[in-house]
């Protein structure tokens, strides 16, 4: 329960955070390459870059990750890269193709617990690994990683969410935090089977047509990764913290602030919403509605007692700067 907790400072903990700064980030850049219009061949601000080929899209996506955390985990950040990717591919409505890294370490020894992370996500997830770059002979080690995907003519976007949907949540709660980071990890140690059929249940949605709109949880945590969904259709909506999916021994704060391996929030139309949240709870994965969008254009949670604070208003100013520039998408 949310009882007990400073409500205003929790919300301006969450604006704070270091995966939201981080996202924060993402503005001047998209401001810089002049990617803020939806009329683009390639809207900017879904979890990868859909092209349209022949009667669907081709998907592409990638990640880069800090030193630090690939010299402090390197096996897991070599797993991360193919785990984050495939997860981002899902989130819009995809089913991956092939995974290209680009590392660089100081010796081959230090490249090794890396690749060994790659091979083994991929394994794990059924994706081949098709090529990249190698530089063993670099002063710093670093690891970038990407997939490419296809989707039908059906995505789920960061663009479609409207006034009147539900906010869905759905986590893989059977995990453990990776210690001592903010990564929730329900992955590594799971069968194939069951992460390839769950990583299923998203392009599911989107050929069945359940859904328009979804994001996968990033290191913004779920309230920051609903702040970027909402930014980018121009919504607003409120959040009912109690309503998320949790852990039962993880408090709220520290669960705010964390990754999941398996996490997407879903914008539904209500009459849709049974539907949706019984795919996920099949398979025995943790869902809830969290809330509700409406055309405020203001981010809000919502405590057990009903009282409110703003997290963010785009009107007054952007969170990544990515957004249409118009409501003229057919749902």
């Amino acid at each position: 329960m949310t009882a007990g907790f400073d409500l205003q400072a929790l919300a301006g903990q969450i604006r704070d955070a270091r995966g939201v700064a981080h996202k924060r980030d993402i503005d001047a850049v998209v401001a810089r390459l002049g990617l803020t219009s939806r009329r683009a061949a390639v809207p900017v601000g879904d979890d990868c870059a859909a092209i349209p080929d022949g009667d669907g899209h081709l998907l592409f996506a990638i990640e880069g990750f800090l030193d630090s955390f690939v010299a402090a985990d390197p096996y897991f950040a070599g797993y991360c890269g193919v785990m984050v990717n495939l997860s981002d591919i899902a989130a819009m409505g995809g089913r991956p193709l092939a995974v290209v890294d680009a590392l660089w370490s100081r010796d081959a020894a230090a490249a090794d617990p890396i690749l060994a992370g790659l091979s083994d996500a991929a394994t794990l997830y059924g994706v081949p690994i098709v090529g990249g770059h190698t530089n063993t002979r670099a002063q710093a080690g670093n690891l970038a990683v990407a997939v490419l995907g296809r989707a039908g003519p059906r995505l789920l976007t960061s663009f479609d969410a409207a006034p009147g949907d539900d906010l869905v949540a759905a986590i893989d709660l059977r995990g453990r935090f990776r210690e001592p980071y903010p990564y929730w990890d329900a992955s590594t140690g799971t069968a194939g089977e069951r992460l390839r059929g769950d990583l299923a249940l998203l392009p599911g949605l989107a050929e069945d047509g359940l859904c328009r709109a979804a994001k996968d949880i990033s290191m913004a945590g779920v309230v920051g990764t609903a702040l970027m969904l909402l930014e980018c259709s121009k919504v607003g909506g409120v959040i009912d913290l109690d309503a998320i999916p949790r852990p039962a021994d993880v408090p709220l704060a520290r669960w705010l602030n964390a990754f999941p391996s398996f996490g997407y929030l879903l914008s539904v139309r209500p009459e849709r919403t049974a539907a949706v949240r019984a795919r996920f709870a099949e398979r025995d994965i943790g869902v809830a509605t969290v809330g509700q969008l409406d055309a405020s254009r203001v981010a809000r949670v919502r405590d057990a007692s009903g009282e409110e604070a703003v997290v963010w208003d785009f009107a007054v100013g952007p969170l990544i700067g990515c957004g249409q520039d118009d409501k003229d998408a057919v749902r």
